[in-house]
């Protein structure tokens, strides 16, 4: 083992100078100079010898930290990233004896003769001994030193299609990679097998979920997991939506549990670690990423812990959100930054569900406003509220109404009806995907303000598809109505008909006409525009509340012409000069050939089901 000064890390040089700088200079930081009441003295990584020994603390039951030793192992340069050193060390004695590294215990203080070394972030997966690795505590400040950045818009708006954004069907894009993986048993005929174990991991941060149902656990649990979390169910209640608590001395001061409060009300999910240093009003945790969302705006709230759970894959403690005290501004790689007394920005969300047999229930829960989470918290949160009172196995037929307010804009409207196995995931994707939509825009206009949805739960599948069209005449002049039958065979084997009046436009030439009918996806599949460029938030609202949707019908009437599709914008019926000049030798891609143009469109009377597919037949336009 290394001993005295060859545990000087280089990575020390450049934090030590700067804060020597800024001590010289009179400005304030809040690195190893920093001072505050109750704020300990920290102990320079280059100080640190093999064989020492100190104290740390954590919450195993209540609010009360308690101690339990620790023993210096030795110091791993670069372990974290560049110029960012692990210590590695074994925890001694105390109630860490029954649990030894458990997950929740990131952020735990190490001390030294008083003075803070930095935080119990790491671990062995399956290690026969409490081994763990500490994330310097100057790593910790020195990260969060400057003023941190907030989020900007995006430098150009992004290209969105319309299948997207009619689809009912949402993928998480959760962070994942390097963050703290939960340690599972892996196969023994894994190629993982080999390295089960034998690397650091950060340690998993246990998500509890109050009020949710099992079947939401399951099938959300593996995307929480993969992103580093680790879903168990929760001891206590759901956490109510109460006003700010106002920090005082013994608010999340070292040791103390802290949780990031995802979402409060009649659901609760919430993530805990432990604070390693309160200064002033300050507060540094985890002493490893959280989602590695960098700038964030999460609820930061006291908890207090119920019972550490001694596992032989991955103890973890069972914690309790309590007052909400300040906000996590800050998630980056060698901790969490928060700040007390800064209220973060919550979306409000009513659920009032109406259930097959005939009740009604209303839930009220707030929600964390962030790019990769609102969605998923949303999706979990209508999944759960049907399958928490409706059957989880099985058809049935959703139909979803409601709106999402957006700050200076109109609202988006919702209107859906889903049905068979997959109703209730796809009922709660159909939100998740223009929530999803506004966030990734990152237009500075598209602020959520609130969200309202109705639900209602019908037994059954009602689906049927579009088998056959049928007119009363394939001739017609110009104003003429014609009567279209659509044909529908339900998934039970029953065939039933829509009437479809068309009205063909009296400025419509001679000539062939395609009459369509289909559903929303495969309407949409033959225009020309496939994607557009929303260039203001507004412009991506109003797109989104005139999208043909997958559940209902249209009709249309299309005949053939020469024209052109030049960036977004539909140019039937060029002359031939303004042809003959746009298919020039001299230019290319300039646009692409453009030869149908829609002459009539509307939207269906919805059915007593659910009817996809699409057919086509032609007629004739006569004098």
């Amino acid at each position: 083992m290394h001993k005295g000064k060859r545990f000087y890390s280089l990575a020390i040089v450049p934090v030590v100078l700067t804060f020597l700088l800024m001590t010289v200079s009179g400005a304030q930081t809040p690195g190893p100079s920093a001072s505050g009441p109750g704020t300990p003295q920290l102990m320079p990584l280059a100080d640190l010898k093999e064989g020492m020994r100190g104290v740390a603390r954590t919450v195993f039951k209540g609010d009360k930290p308690e101690e339990f030793g620790v023993e210096i192992l030795g110091v791993l340069p670069g372990a974290i990233g560049p110029k960012q050193d692990l210590i590695v060390g074994r925890l001694l004695g105390g109630p860490a004896e029954r649990t030894a590294v458990f997950a929740g215990m990131s952020g735990s203080p190490v001390y030294i003769d008083g003075k803070l070394v930095g935080a119990i972030s790491y671990s062995f997966p399956f290690s026969k001994e409490p081994i763990c690795g500490i994330t310097p505590i100057e790593q910790m400040i020195a990260i969060f030193e400057k003023k941190q950045p907030t989020k900007t818009a995006s430098a150009e708006p992004r290209a969105l299609s319309f299948a997207q954004l009619a689809s009912s069907i949402w993928s998480p894009e959760l962070p994942g990679g390097g963050l703290a993986q939960p340690s599972t048993v892996t196969n023994a005929n894994s190629k993982m097998a080999a390295v089960a174990g034998q690397s650091f991991q950060p340690i998993a941060t246990p998500l509890t979920f109050s009020g949710f149902s099992q079947a939401a656990l399951e099938l959300y649990g593996p995307q929480l997991t993969q992103a580093g979390l680790l879903p168990v169910s929760s001891a206590g209640g759901s956490a109510a939506i109460t006003p700010m608590k106002k920090a005082v001395d013994d608010t999340l001061v070292g040791g103390s549990s802290v949780s990031m409060e995802l979402a409060r009300g009649d659901y609760s999910l919430a993530a805990s670690g432990t604070v390693t240093l309160r200064d002033g009003g300050r507060i540094y945790a985890f002493g490893h990423p959280f989602l590695g969302l960098g700038t964030s705006d999460l609820p930061m709230s006291e908890s207090h812990v119920v019972t550490v759970v001694p596992n032989l894959s991955n103890s973890f403690k069972l914690a309790v959100p309590d007052a909400m005290v300040g906000s996590m501004t800050q998630d980056r790689a060698t901790g969490v930054f928060g700040e007390l007394g800064q209220a973060p920005k919550m979306i409000p969300v009513h659920i009032n569900l109406q259930t097959s047999r005939g009740q009604t229930k209303s839930l009220d829960l707030e929600i964390i406003s962030d790019d990769f989470l609102t969605p998923l918290l949303l999706n979990i949160s209508l999944y759960n509220a049907l399958t928490a009172n409706e059957r989880a196995l099985g058809d049935s037929t959703i139909e979803l109404t409601g709106q999402i307010d957006v700050n200076g804009n109109e609202p988006i409207k919702l209107d859906r009806r889903l049905t068979g196995g997959q109703a209730a995931q796809l009922a709660a994707g159909s939100v998740a995907v223009p929530v999803s939509a506004l966030f990734r825009s990152r237009f500075d206009d598209a602020v959520i303000s609130r969200i309202d949805i109705n639900l209602r739960s019908i037994d059954g599948s009602r689906e049927a598809t579009l088998e056959r069209l049928s007119v009363d005449k394939d001739q017609v002049k110009p104003g003429d109505t014609i009567d279209v039958q659509a044909y529908a065979r339900t998934s039970g084997g029953k065939l039933f008909v829509e009437r479809i009046p068309v009205t063909i436009p009296a400025e419509t030439p001679v000539g062939s006409i395609s009459i369509t009918v289909g559903d929303g996806i495969a309407i949409q599949k033959n225009a020309a525009i496939q994607q557009f460029v929303p260039k203001s938030a507004a412009e991506l609202i109003g797109t989104l509340n005139k999208l043909k949707l997958p559940d209902r019908l249209y009709v249309q009437a299309v005949r053939t012409t020469a024209g052109a599709l030049i960036g977004v914008n539909e140019m039937p019926n060029l002359p031939p000069s303004m042809l003959a000049t746009l298919n020039n030798d001299r230019t290319t891609g300039a646009y692409k050939p453009f030869v149908q143009t829609v002459i009539a469109d509307r939207e269906i009377a919805p059915a007593d089901f659910v009817i996809t597919g699409q057919q086509s037949l032609n007629i004739q336009v006569i004098k």
